[in-house]
């Protein structure tokens, strides 16, 4: 039991590491939003309109109509690249979230890949262009926030989603035609990094010291054991670690939220699993004889399963080593 807590107290501390680094602080300048992004953030793309309208999405894209709600104002359109590896959508999205909230904003929408309506959503929302945004079909976040001031509605829009070497973020603020200073957003917050060689170092440290480690940039949605094509450090990481030991055999540990029957959590909680276990033999060569794959269901929570972020974090594949191979 020791070394279960020491495990998740490491794998806490590396994500709290990462969310202090991507702190964002969001302050009111004259009526304008300014996000202060990690000085390792890029701005690739700003486009700024003095006056124009924008379709702001306030639900899921269902039965071929995305609900959307019209604002009007000083339009500022802006595309983000934050060069560190190995983060998820929500750890890029919750400093955000938090700040917006702090500042008086209501979040009014709030939508993870396929719960947003997948593919028609992301063709159907307004984004800016590639490369400056890059937007992963199979992994991403969409927030809307509102606040009301004196000239009337205020909003802003955060469109974040990831690539094996960047997170990127999409923010498109609407603000009143009366303002003179539109909204600013600047790179000058303690850099965020997450060197190729981090993520290996974390997770063999973990596996030498107590025997198991969270993979932590795996990403699951509520009853999906699909994984994205993207790249993830974690696996690579885990590859070369039984690469380097072959005798070592590890299982795979899938764990869910709370939503739905123990058996069917159990079930999916095992795919997920499946899924991790046929990556790291298709793409990285590891041998089947190192590998197995069981899953847990909801029965070993890390978090709440009363809050959205809790369950996110439950959503989880763990790695244990078992034996040596004979």
């Amino acid at each position: 039991m020791n070394g279960f807590i020491s495990a998740l107290t490491i794998v806490r501390s590396f994500r709290s590491c990462l969310l202090a680094g991507l702190a964002v602080s969001v302050a009111t300048v004259g009526g304008a939003e300014t996000l202060n992004f990690p000085s390792n953030a890029t701005l690739q793309l700003e486009e700024l309109n003095a006056l124009d309208s924008y379709a702001v999405p306030i639900g899921i894209w269902s039965d071929g109509v995305l609900p959307i709600e019209n604002a009007e104002g000083k339009l500022t359109k802006q595309a983000w690249r934050i060069d560190a590896q190995a983060l998820t959508t929500l750890q890029l999205l919750r400093p955000l979230r938090e700040q917006l909230r702090n500042d008086r904003y209501r979040i009014i929408f709030e939508c993870q890949t396929e719960a947003c309506g997948g593919f028609d959503f992301r063709f159907e929302t307004v984004a800016l262009p590639p490369p400056e945004m890059q937007i992963n079909i199979g992994d991403f976040r969409f927030l809307s926030a509102r606040r009301f001031g004196d000239d009337g509605p205020e909003y802003i829009t955060l469109f974040i989603s990831r690539t094996a070497q960047a997170g990127y973020v999409q923010v498109i603020h609407v603000g009143s035609a009366s303002e003179d200073t539109l909204p600013v957003s600047a790179a000058s917050g303690p850099a965020l990094r997450a060197a190729e060689g981090q993520g290996d170092i974390s997770l063999r440290a973990q596996l030498d010291d107590v025997g198991r480690a969270v993979l932590a940039d795996l990403s699951f949605e509520t009853g999906s054991s699909r994984l994205s094509d993207i790249r993830f450090l974690s696996l690579e990481a885990l590859a070369d670690y039984l690469n380097e030991f072959p005798d070592r055999k590890v299982a795979l540990v899938g764990h869910t939220d709370a939503s739905g029957s123990l058996d069917v959590n159990i079930a999916l909680s095992k795919r997920r699993a499946g899924a991790v276990l046929e990556r790291l033999v298709a793409e990285y060569g590891i041998s089947r004889a190192q590998l197995e794959a069981e899953g847990m269901g909801y029965l070993s929570p890390i978090a709440t399963n009363l809050t959205e972020d809790g369950r996110e974090e439950n959503r989880r594949v763990e790695v244990i080593i078992t034996s040596t191979v004979e």
